[in-house]
């Protein structure tokens, strides 16, 4: 890839003409071009199989859309890069648009990844549990699934099925007789012998065909077994086998759409409304439905659906493998561009495919409903925050409608493992990309100082926004703030707030009031008395749900904070001891706190133990002073 240097413009030259000046330093290369507004904000990234021919469209000063002439008017520089192939400047395209955001393409806002389902394989009785993010641990994954809810769902099947465990090692070695999941018949307790290695190995045989669509011949080979068991009147055993042939059954009818046809394809289907778009995917893997989700990419009026398709297209598999085949609602502007991109980032060959007819077709259909019900849901949706907006807007004397609140509260017992957190909303309800957790780590901060806290977390809340967005021109700066509390936490807010410049944020203070019922809180604002809203006023509705929602945000930091905090071993912090070895601790030793009162010879005769590593973890438990 090159950069193409721009050619020195006088300034007046905006709109057409610039760009017209820029065609004397352009070839017939492939590569990327970027327009930018007098302000050098990207405006619009586009790519092209040749630059000099897809540039000189732009410059013509007529025959433009109403969409593209305003983006050429607002035009007052540009930036170009070759590449090699097209295909090259397809996939830089798009990191280009995730990166700058440009005013005037597509963007996929909602990017996060996707759960599997790992059958963990460093372990003898493997653990089968939900997998978030790089796949680096040893094992088969399965997905990927739409939702943690469709991987959770599909986990408490398999549980049902086969009874595979999904206890963490430390649990499954410190076990001393069945837990819970063994009494309801989920788990089979290989923790206390109660089946035999060759006999979970099959299992988790089962579970692995299951996942990879292979769930007949698994039904054949329990009715089969039900039947030996029976004639041999094993009656106990034969009923066990028969519970799990109806949750097999079960679990295949209420899979909803399942492919007679369709092994493995990602369905996408898109429907735009009214300058809104909502694309729906569908997750078909190993002929099994593994969920959908439903996506609202950013548009721009007059754009069309073969534009808007693919550029979500390339944006969602970046940094996802995409799956054999693609089928589609709409033809997108390059299929075998975009067909050819896929298939390298796979490495085996990708269909992207338009159906017109049969099983595919029907597919579609099924999808393109759910994408025109869901945007009707949001445009509901968005006109009720609209209008709760403006209603916060007015209660509070805001200049106008608030486009992004931050809501902020803490949770602790006693000071101890005490976090802040911080949610937001806007126009699309709540942002829960942009959530943030704080660890309270101010030393001087004694135990129940609510007031230190928050000042704490804004000042670092403060701090980062002014290292990130000093120019306030990325959306990254709240319209408005609420907090957890009375006039004290809003005096003590609004110090920080002056002692970082940054006082022209609203900011207001909502109390529990009279008796600390729901219904009667007070709000307060700097230099102002506090005052209520009506009781069914929908804007205090809508506030207790702000309140109600940083709250849960908190509480649930809090508590993972302090499950972390209790299940912590200390063998995890001992240089060399792995999960290998910590396990033969364990089971010589009988607890943590046995080993770390060890003596170094009791140490060193611990299977798998040298007697460096003895000596290392002597040490570490007492050369600490």
């Amino acid at each position: 890839m090159t950069d193409t240097d721009a050619p020195e413009t006088p300034p007046e030259q905006t709109g057409h003409e610039l760009i017209h000046a820029y065609l004397k330093t352009l070839d017939a290369s492939p590569g990327v071009y970027r327009m930018l507004d007098a302000q050098a904000r990207v405006l619009y990234v586009g790519k092209a199989r040749n630059l000099r021919a897809r540039v000189s469209n732009y410059a013509r000063p007529s025959g433009h859309s109403a969409r593209i002439a305003r983006m050429i008017r607002e035009t007052a520089s540009m930036m170009f890069l070759t590449t090699r192939t097209e295909t090259e400047a397809l996939l830089l395209e798009q990191n280009l648009i995730k990166q700058l955001k440009p005013k005037y393409n597509v963007l996929l806002r909602d990017d996060k990844s996707f759960p599997n389902i790992l059958v963990a394989k460093d372990h003898a009785f493997p653990q089968i549990r939900k997998h978030r993010g790089a796949k680096k641990a040893k094992g088969t994954y399965f997905g990927p699934f739409a939702s943690a809810g469709a991987v959770n769902r599909t986990l408490n099947q398999l549980q049902r099925v086969f009874q595979l465990r999904n206890c963490t090692d430390s649990v499954f070695e410190s076990r001393t007789r069945p837990c819970l999941l063994y009494q309801i018949k989920r788990c089979s307790a290989p923790c206390v012998g109660h089946i035999s290695a060759k006999d979970y190995a099959a299992s988790v045989a089962d579970a692995e065909q299951f996942l990879s669509g292979r769930s007949t011949r698994i039904q054949e080979d329990l009715a089969r077994e039900m039947q030996v068991a029976s004639d041999a009147m094993e009656f106990e055993r034969a009923a066990a086998l028969r519970d799990r042939i109806r949750a097999l059954t079960q679990v295949q009818t209420s899979q909803g759409i399942n492919p007679r046809t369709v092994a493995e394809a990602d369905i996408v289907a898109l429907h735009v409304e009214n300058g809104q778009a909502c694309v729906q995917v569908f997750f078909i893997r190993a002929g099994q439905n593994w969920g959908n989700h439903d996506y609202y990419p950013r548009i721009i009026a007059d754009i069309d659906a073969p534009e808007i398709l693919q550029a979500f297209l390339v944006q969602f598999y970046d940094g996802k493998e995409p799956p054999r085949q693609l089928l589609l609602s709409h033809p997108v502007e390059d299929a075998d561009l975009l067909q050819e991109a896929l298939t390298q980032k796979r490495g085996r060959k990708v269909e992207v495919l338009v159906p017109q007819k049969g099983e595919k077709a029907e597919l579609i259909d099924a999808a393109m409903r759910n994408a025109r019900e869901s945007l009707a849901r949001k445009m509901s949706e968005t006109a009720t925050q609209a209008r709760l907006l403006r209603g916060l807007a007015d209660a509070f004397g805001l200049d106008a409608p608030p486009k992004r609140i931050e809501v902020y509260d803490n949770s602790h017992i006693q000071g101890a493992h005490a976090v802040g957190a911080m949610i937001v909303a806007g126009t699309d309800g709540f942002l829960k990309n942009q959530y943030r957790k704080f660890n309270i780590r101010g030393d001087e901060i004694t135990a129940g100082d609510d007031f230190g806290m928050m000042k704490e977390v804004l000042g670092r809340r403060f701090k980062r926004l002014l290292k990130e967005d000093p120019d306030r021109d990325k959306g990254l700066w709240p319209d408005l703030l609420l907090i957890d509390g009375g006039a004290g936490q809003v005096s003590a807010v609004a110090g920080i707030m002056a002692e970082y410049g940054v006082e022209d944020i609203a900011m207001v203070g909502v109390a529990k009031g009279i008796d600390r019922d729901a219904g009667k809180e007070e709000f307060h604002r700097v230099g102002q008395n506090a005052f209520a809203l009506r009781h069914n006023d929908p804007v205090l509705y809508f506030v207790q749900r702000l309140r109600d929602e940083a709250h849960r945000f908190a509480i649930g930091t809090h508590r993972a904070k302090r499950a972390k905090a209790v299940s912590a071993n200390p063998l995890d912090d001992v240089p060399g001891v792995g999960a290998a070895r910590k396990r033969a601790l364990l089971a010589h030793f009988g607890s943590a706190k046995a080993v770390s009162r060890a003596n170094l010879a009791d140490l060193k005769a611990v299977e798998g133990v040298s007697e460096t590593l003895a000596e290392k973890i002597y040490d570490f438990f007492h050369d600490r002073g």
